[in-house]
């Protein structure tokens, strides 16, 4: 009898064990935020988004302020409409902008918010016409090269090292 009380004590100090590193891993991969506090969505549309995905956080001065919710196309405006949940009790002026930041060289993107200096604050269902989409690195190096051909050679190329 004593031996199976072991297993059950042991069994249950296994699980307790997994459920702690399940538990880790969703929050480390930003899969699971525990906020117990209400929130407010308001929107944002981006001519380009990157590689922001839902759940990405969205801070304001370093500070998770929300949660990115939903990423969607929007056919008639060509544009992604990017639907963020604020916490209630961070509250931001009407001019406040938005920008697809990136941590990091090669980090994961989240949402920065510069608060502007309105009287008024953004509410539930408000839609933010400042934005800045994200910089691409891909299209930063094309850009580039292509100023660099466009530019053409060098004096010091074109003289080959001639004296």
């Amino acid at each position: 009898m004593q031996r199976s009380s072991q297993d059950v004590w042991v069994g249950l100090f296994v699980l307790t064990g997994l459920a702690a590193l399940l538990f880790l891993a969703m929050k480390s991969a930003n899969l699971l935020s525990l906020s117990f506090e209400s929130d407010y969505t308001i929107t944002a549309r981006f001519d380009n988004v990157g590689g922001l995905k839902p759940k990405a956080a969205v801070k304001s001065a370093g500070v998770v302020v929300g949660r990115v919710e939903s990423i969607t196309f929007d056919d008639k405006t060509f544009q992604a409409r990017v639907a963020l949940a604020l916490e209630s009790r961070y509250q931001f002026p009407k001019d406040s902008s938005l920008k697809i930041l990136t941590s990091g060289l090669l980090g994961e993107q989240y949402v920065g918010i510069e608060a502007g200096a309105d009287e008024r604050v953004l509410k539930a269902g408000d839609q933010v016409s400042s934005t800045q989409s994200a910089v691409v690195l891909e299209t930063l190096i094309g850009q580039i090269l292509y100023d660099k051909a466009a530019a053409g050679p060098t004096p010091a190329a074109t003289a080959g090292g001639k004296q």
